[in-house]
């Protein structure tokens, strides 16, 4: 059986997927085709059913609750950190609501947080990978990162302005949720376990073999040296993404509730966990 299976081409996604994607976990009788493309396309793609299973942003799953189920296992949530907000210069919270921001797609976990902790703020959407040059050249006042340029925006002479983990967790004392795995509903549960145990075993293998998997994982990162790359995975690859549990699943909770009761994502009262039976 084919399974797409979609992901981003990170470091921190490569570090989770090093045992799939390299063959080093069986995964028979399934076999995986792998799309990988940044988290705002794989969003778009799950809005329209095209993948079986993905990563997706936490804030597009208001809108994937039925078609897609949330895996236990997977997720990237920063814990007092999170996406950070970027600027040649610092600005207060209340100067960022009258800038315009470069966010890396309006689906991501990073723009929702950004419209909770400022409220409307003018935007412009561009490729993560672009947003970084865009503030240093002064095209925009503000960035969005989501990526590896949490690690390097200083040596382009910016300074952070905000860090949106932070702020999630001083307001709720939860991780921020930003990334999860989901799989398709109407794929039959014992496929939806297999996924799953290939995903836990693919991760598992990673901490298992940490060196091979992080200079595995430094392809990805986009100009990382090794110890950057470390410390990228370390941010997003923890014992939560091992198996979110109740906190993970809390942290998710109260980040929805927080849009929907902001009027900025509907409200579902669909389950989202595919391990809730």
């Amino acid at each position: 059986m084919e399974i797409r299976i979609g992901h981003s081409p990170d470091a921190d996604d490569a570090f989770m997927f090093y045992g799939i994607a390299t063959g080093l976990i069986p995964t028979d009788p399934i076999t995986y085709r792998h799309i990988v493309t940044d988290i705002e396309n794989l969003n778009r793609l799950a809005l329209k059913g095209q993948l079986d299973v993905t990563a997706a942003s936490v804030h597009a799953c208001a809108y994937l609750a039925q078609k897609y189920e949330i895996l236990p296992v997977g997720a990237s949530m920063g814990d007092g950190y999170g996406p950070i907000l970027v600027a040649q210069r610092s600005f207060s919270f209340s100067e960022i609501s009258r800038l315009k921001v470069a966010v890396p797609g309006t689906l991501t976990s990073a723009y929702l947080a950004l419209r909770l902790a400022v409220g409307p703020t003018p935007f412009t959407v561009m490729p993560f990978d672009q947003i970084l040059p865009a503030v240093a050249a002064g095209t925009v006042p503000l960035g969005l990162l989501i990526h590896e340029g949490q690690l390097t925006y200083e040596e382009l002479g910016l300074v952070k302005v905000g860090d949106l983990g932070k702020w999630w967790k001083e307001k709720t004392g939860l991780p921020l949720p930003l990334g999860v795995n989901l799989v398709r509903r109407d794929l039959f549960e014992e496929v939806k376990a297999l996924v799953a145990k290939h995903l836990t075993e693919s991760i598992k293998m990673a901490f298992q073999r940490r060196e091979e998997s992080l200079r595995y994982a430094q392809g990805f990162g986009r100009g990382l040296n090794r110890e950057r790359t470390e410390s990228f995975v370390g941010l997003y690859v923890s014992d939560l993404t091992l198996h979110m549990g109740e906190v993970g699943r809390q942290a998710i909770r109260a980040f929805l509730l927080e849009g929907a009761r902001a009027g900025l994502v509907p409200y579902s009262p669909v389950s989202f966990w595919c391990d809730e039976r």
